[in-house]
């Protein structure tokens, strides 16, 4: 049996190069996520709990878990346990403009916006208090559990400072505090072997804002010098091992 690694059809030419690596470094087969058969260990890069569920639901290992995928690709329910668990978040719920609404299960900025009026608000979307610093945020990258890198994204021209937008990115030094922070959220994350922690900064602190599950590694290739795919990899060849 060879590990198995699960895109959408379009996600696999978008992150080919990430692909590519995963298939030569572990002599990995690509599938798209209807695929049922045998599998050593599957990479689940689809963001769908369900996918993952499948094969573990037959003793095969998935990365991310199925439980880690579910909480990540929920942002009100992943709001709900930070905030239960003692992690400062910005208020989610909230309707008292300026806000930020964006759906529960989005990525890479899109849907996001910023709402003026309160006729806006909408129970089935997240309507969240927005962070004083906007069109700034910071990207964790953790992998087995272990922090790896950090960066800062940033946009002068739009309130979300996601890259694949054409915000900025610059490699970020953490502080003590911020490593603690992050630190425990790792902690209370169970089944994440390689993801992204984003933060907002609200006056001047970094705060809770997401999990991104299938976290890229485009800007850590162009704005480091550390090969994450490889180290990942690698990570998971002694997991197995």
């Amino acid at each position: 049996m060879k590990p198995i690694l699960i895109y959408t059809e379009e996600e696999a030419r978008r992150n080919r190069f990430v692909a590519d690596k995963i298939i030569k470094e572990l002599g990995a087969e690509l599938k798209t996520p209807d695929y049922d058969g045998e599998a050593e260990y599957v990479i689940n890069r689809t963001n769908a709990s369900e996918v993952a569920k499948r094969f573990e639901n037959r003793g095969i290992r998935v990365f991310n878990s199925a439980q880690f995928t579910a909480l990540a690709n929920d942002k009100q329910a992943c709001y709900d346990f930070m905030e239960q668990n003692g992690i400062e978040i910005m208020p989610t719920r909230y309707g008292t403009p300026p806000f930020v609404k964006k759906p529960k299960n989005g990525h890479g900025g899109q849907g996001v916006v910023m709402c003026d009026s309160a006729e806006e608000y909408d129970e089935n979307m997240v309507c969240q208090k927005s962070a004083s610093d906007l069109g700034k945020d910071l990207r964790v990258y953790v992998l087995n559990g272990k922090i790896i890198t950090s960066i800062l994204r940033k946009s002068s021209t739009d309130f979300r400072s996601n890259f694949c937008l054409g915000g900025e990115a610059i490699p970020y030094e953490m502080s003590e505090e911020e490593t603690a922070l992050v630190k425990k959220i790792i902690s209370l994350l169970d089944g994440g072997f390689y993801y992204g922690i984003d933060f907002v900064f609200d006056g001047g602190k970094i705060v809770f804002n997401e999990i991104e599950d299938t976290v890229g590694a485009r800007m850590v290739y162009e704005k480091t010098d550390t090969d994450i795919i490889k180290l990942f990899c690698d990570e998971i060849k002694k997991y197995i091992n």
